[in-house]
């Protein structure tokens, strides 16, 4: 049994997110064994272009990473950085946006470890249908035949605030008698949210912090939302259930600057 200390972060693209100091402070200071982003807008070859020209030693550290990155240029992306050697590395859940480069999965000697970048209904909910009719329900197929081989571990962001405590302004966003609700708070994205935790998976921060309110993982750059908090949490590690007694923490680096989202964390024996 190893302990793993994990992070997530969606970094709203890794070439401009890298250039900042933020971002080399906190990886410096944290040191994770295992390093996860979402929405990196970047293809691996761009990526090994930018280390060739100006390779970071704190890269160096982690010799086994992969990319599942978008067909479309510019455009989501998923990479895990991990010091320590995979078994298997595997992209995709068999879905029709696996093209968008959403899933990755790194197999390991007692656990699996994917990381999602879960699509946006947008804000007109024009994919809302597909997301919680499909998208939402292959993902959750994929990760519990996951399970039966071994332990899960997923992470990332999942588009979704599950319960009033998670973001500032529910009532603002909630699906009402007079409105369809905004994205990201709908009550059918909160459903789907709520199928991961009946069919055996932990909230990790919740289930360390189940009162603790006004911690968000994300807020809009408009309006002044990080300064004035008004934010959402909608990044998450979720487990097995039989990892239970082998969660140490959770932690959301709320005060982490670097992307519009800031890094989640995960500290557990497996």
């Amino acid at each position: 049994m190893e302990k793993f200390k994990i992070i997530s972060w969606n970094v709203n693209g890794f070439r401009a997110w890298w250039e900042k100091e933020d971002s080399k402070k906190f990886l410096k200071k944290e040191k994770p064994d295992i390093f996860c982003l979402q929405e990196v807008k970047a293809k691996k070859e761009q990526i090994e272009e930018k280390f060739e020209k100006k390779i970071s030693d704190i890269f160096k550290e982690y010799p086994f990473w992969e990319f599942n990155s978008a067909e479309k240029l510019g455009y989501s992306g998923v990479v895990i950085f991990s010091k320590k050697k995979p078994k298997k590395i595997f992209s995709g859940i068999g879905d029709d946006l696996d093209s968008e480069g959403r899933v990755l999965t790194f197999e390991f000697e007692n656990f699996f470890l994917t990381t999602v970048y879960t699509p946006n209904s947008k804000p007109d909910l024009s994919r809302q249908k597909y997301r919680s009719e499909k998208w939402d329900k292959n993902f959750l197929k994929f990760v519990k035949k996951l399970e039966k081989k071994k332990p899960v571990i997923f992470c990332g962001d999942l588009n979704a605030a599950h319960t009033e405590i998670d973001l500032k302004n529910p009532q603002a966003n909630k699906t009402t008698k007079n409105s369809s609700g905004n994205a990201g708070f709908t009550d059918s994205e909160r459903k789907s949210f709520e199928d991961y935790l009946k069919s055996g998976f932990i909230d990790t921060f919740r289930y360390f912090y189940p009162e603790k309110k006004e911690i968000y993982t994300w807020w809009s750059y408009r309006f002044g939302a990080r300064k004035n908090n008004a934010g959402w949490r909608i990044d998450y590690f979720l487990t097995s259930k039989v990892l239970e007694k082998k969660l140490e923490n959770a932690f959301i680096y709320n005060k982490t600057l670097g992307s519009d989202h800031c890094p989640v964390g995960l500290l557990v024996k497996v």
